[in-house]
């Protein structure tokens, strides 16, 4: 990927099919400005499509690492449904 061009929106708005050509073409992206600040990226499909499931493959190690931990902290000092159903019933009033 090369480095991104830093265009405001004005400019992208004159000229949006070139900016997307060079996105696809030439894996640059966009940096779009609003203001002087930075407010999007225009990137390649397959660009914004490998980084998702970058994100996506993060997201699930980081559920499983949690799940892992969850399991291997084990079930003690746990009770199941029933029996928190049994004790909730035996409570005095």
């Amino acid at each position: 990927m090369s480095e991104p061009v830093v265009e405001s929106m004005a400019e992208v708005r004159s000229h949006l099919a070139d900016a997307i050509d060079r996105a696809r073409r030439d894996e640059t992206p966009t940096v779009i400005t609003r203001r002087g600040k930075e407010e999007a990226v225009l990137i390649d499909i397959a660009e914004y499509r490998r980084l998702r499931e970058i994100e996506e493959q993060a997201e699930e190690a980081w559920l499983n690492e949690l799940a892992d931990a969850a399991e291997a902290e084990g079930m003690e000092g746990s009770i199941t449904l029933e029996e928190m159903a049994a004790e909730i019933r035996n409570r005095p009033v």
